[in-house]
């Protein structure tokens, strides 16, 4: 019934992969976009198309000319975004028939995922399939008719010209076709109160890792084909059952994953730092943007690896991914900007994608002179490793020990020679132009990346990870959070412009829960059940038991939304629910904790059948399948205690602690002068206390 004007939808999805002529804007050309803060959309204030900004006053100038809407949605480090840009809205004939028939409004993805959510829902019912650029067509109302992703020009034209005749001769189709559509996006995501009784058990989990292994590349990692995306909360969650469900062809399956993840292109061999996704199916060649929320969660997955592997490739991937974002996407008040683009000018001074990160062979000759050959061998500068026009991107294949041997050396002198060559080529790359920084910062991302810290500071107890974490978590809590006590969305220049989204608190509670185990600092607890309280006052849905994705203080779309599903970075609904559950044990709140396992019973039946979908949600299964274990450490050395406690990766429990008097409920009455106590509780009920970690620890049942 959507798949309305399939014959315009032409060329809707474009691999990744491809290069376009640097071009300077024209300056002759100024829009309102002008006054914008995204660098996305400064990135097009000088376009010959008359953009604008979406607000109130534009949507009534649509309707005032009675013009169809032009929503056409991107982010800055988006390559086919620029491609199009290039092609189409740089062009005076494209922006003639642009700004003659509509109103046209350029959003960044970044800064509304509200809108965002809503277009890219009406397109995916249309094509059957999204992506950015997404650019729909609406009544001034903002009901969508038409839809897609990149249109090269002729076809962009072709496509404008029909919607702009069909609605002036005929506006009663298009009227019909946006009515129907828009119950579509209405129902898509339609949450049903699930009022059978709420039981999850290790069955239930055991079904749903089978029906999801029919996906699993076993031999290479991630799900089978290409492209391959790093979903850090599948691993995660796959990680946490391989070992409670003691399943080792999981646990061989995620090792398989991460470990060829670090080794590939996608993962900065030379600067640190992930990349967005690779377009093949051996993680090498990667689509070359780098965003936050990616690094933030593969920090905190890599650490948690570590943790239960004690694999030193993992540490690594820690620390030089944690390097990259100290260096390139952090400012001096703590705050991390979104991303880095994909594409960068080359020698010729074309902006092509990858021409800062890949390197030819005569190019790493010069540099690398002798330790060329060894170097080679390690990075598959050959065959393995080549991508296009005589450029490689680097990726591993052995480990250290395989290629010292293979080359008569120790381990440990081919790690300082893998260090200066990281040295000279860092050195080397830094006179190249840079890809494009989006310095604006996200309340949501920047969460992700507090946590990244803090996981890693729990794992391998560097100071200066929670000491950078400390100091993001101070830049959320003194520039994002109101008086009103709601978090702003997005951050530049000193300004928050943007009421925030469900994914903003439900993020921020999940860091500052975390902060509070690694730092015992109950303002943070506090903090995050304060903020938790705000979203039930206005995100919350009593009758379906679930939170919109919007405020009830904000302007209304064509529909409010949910978010249930997990994607790269997982549901706002289904981090609340985990959120909840954590909240409900350190305050002994039993709302909250009703409140979870509904949530929880709601998507049950789609988390059993998609997985992969629904990992973050299958994790809070984890936790009401089986033993989860607080731990309340009290006295002078509870810090000290949670140290050793921490070594070892026990992903069914939650930790408070306190090295004074406590009135917070789970530790209330447990203070000793003079000891240090731990307290070993399930559903609060609590073993006697003791004094030494290793009997704690063996207190402890990690598998179901």
């Amino acid at each position: 019934m959507f798949r309305i004007f399939t014959f315009l939808i032409i060329f809707s999805f474009f691999s990744c992969k491809g290069q376009t002529e640097k071009k300077m804007p024209n300056q002759k050309y100024t829009n309102s976009l002008i006054n914008e803060t995204s660098p996305y959309l400064l990135q097009h204030a000088h376009n010959p198309v008359n953009w604008y900004a979406w607000n109130s006053k534009t949507l009534e100038l649509a309707k005032k000319e009675n013009k169809l809407l032009l929503i056409s949605i991107g982010y800055s480090s988006c390559h086919w975004c620029h491609v199009m840009e290039h092609e189409s809205f740089e062009d005076e004939e494209v922006a003639a028939v642009m700004n003659k028939h509509f109103i046209n409004i350029k959003i960044d993805r970044e800064e509304r995922p509200d809108i965002d959510q809503v277009y890219m829902n009406a397109v995916q019912l249309m094509t059957g399939r999204g992506g950015w650029p997404l650019n729909c067509i609406a009544l001034p109302d903002g009901r969508p008719i038409w839809g897609g992703t990149y249109f090269p020009k002729q076809n962009w034209i072709n496509a404008l010209e029909q919607l702009s005749k069909l609605y002036s001769e005929t506006p009663e189709k298009a009227i019909e076709y946006a009515e129907k559509l828009t119950e579509g996006v209405k129902n898509s995501d339609l949450i049903v109160f699930n009022d059978s009784k709420a039981d999850f058990n290790v069955a239930d989990l055991n079904n749903a890792v089978d029906e999801w292994k029919q996906y699993m590349d076993f031999d290479l990692g991630g799900r089978r084909g290409a492209p391959k995306f790093p979903m850090p909360n599948n691993y995660s969650f796959l990680l946490r059952y391989a070992i409670q469900a003691n399943n080792p062809e999981i646990l061989d399956y995620v090792n398989t994953s991460l470990t060829n993840m670090s080794y590939g292109g996608m993962n900065d061999q030379i600067g640190g730092g992930f990349s967005r996704y690779s377009v093949d199916k051996k993680w090498h060649v990667p689509h070359f943007e780098k965003m936050l929320y990616d690094n933030g969660q593969l920090v905190s997955l890599y650490s948690k690896a570590y943790q239960a592997t004690q694999n030193e490739l993992y540490k690594n991937t820690v620390y030089k991914t944690l390097e990259f974002i100290e260096r390139e996407l952090t400012d001096k008040d703590g705050a991390f900007y979104s991303s880095l683009d994909a594409d960068s000018n080359n020698k010729k001074g074309e902006l092509v994608e990858g021409a800062y990160y890949v390197w030819t062979q005569d190019e790493l000759k010069s540099i690398l002179k002798s330790d060329y050959e060894l170097f080679s061998d390690y990075y598959n500068v050959n065959h393995y490793g080549y991508w296009e026009h005589d450029n490689y991107v680097l990726i591993r294949k052995n480990t250290k020990k395989a290629i010292a041997k293979n080359h008569s050396i120790s381990v440990s002198e081919l790690e300082i020679k893998i260090q200066n060559w990281h040295l000279k080529l860092l050195k080397k790359r830094d006179k190249r132009e840079r890809p494009r920084l989006d310095d604006k910062s996200l309340t949501s991302w920047n969460a992700l990346m507090l946590k990244g810290h803090i996981d890693a500071y729990t794992v391998f107890n560097e100071q200066h990870f929670l000491d950078t974490a400390i100091k993001n978590a101070k830049f959320i809590y003194t520039k994002q959070l109101q008086e009103n006590g709601s978090l702003n969305h997005n951050y530049k220049n000193g300004t928050s412009t943007i009421n925030g989204y469900l994914e903003d608190y439900a993020t921020v509670i999940d860091a500052y829960i975390s902060l509070y185990e690694a730092t015992l600092n109950e303002f943070w607890l506090n903090t995050a059940k304060q903020l938790t309280d705000y979203t039930f006052d206005h995100f919350y849905d009593s009758e379906k038991s679930m939170f919109y994705f919007t405020s009830d203080e904000d302007e209304s779309l064509i529909t409010r939304k949910m978010e249930i599903e997990d994607n790269v970075i997982p549901a706002s609904n289904s981090i609340m629910a985990r959120n909840l559950f954590k909240l409900s044990h350190y305050f002994s709140n039993n709302y909250y904790l009703k409140t979870s396992k509904q949530m929880l019973n709601n998507v049950k039946d789609k988390s059993l059948k998609y997985g992969s979908g629904y990992s973050n949600w299958l994790q809070l299964m984890c936790d009401f399948s089986g033993d989860y274990f607080e731990i309340a450490v009290s006295g002078k050395n509870a810090l000290n205690t949670m140290e050793e406690i921490n070594k070892k990766y026990i992903p069914n429990k939650l930790i408070a602690g306190s090295i004074k008097q406590s009135k917070l409920p789970l530790m209330e009455g447990r203070y000793k002068e003079n000891e240090t106590l731990i307290y070993i509780c399930v559903d609060g009920a609590c073993k006697l206390p003791i004094t030494k970690t290793k009997e704690a620890l063996d207190q402890l049942k990690i598998e179901f």
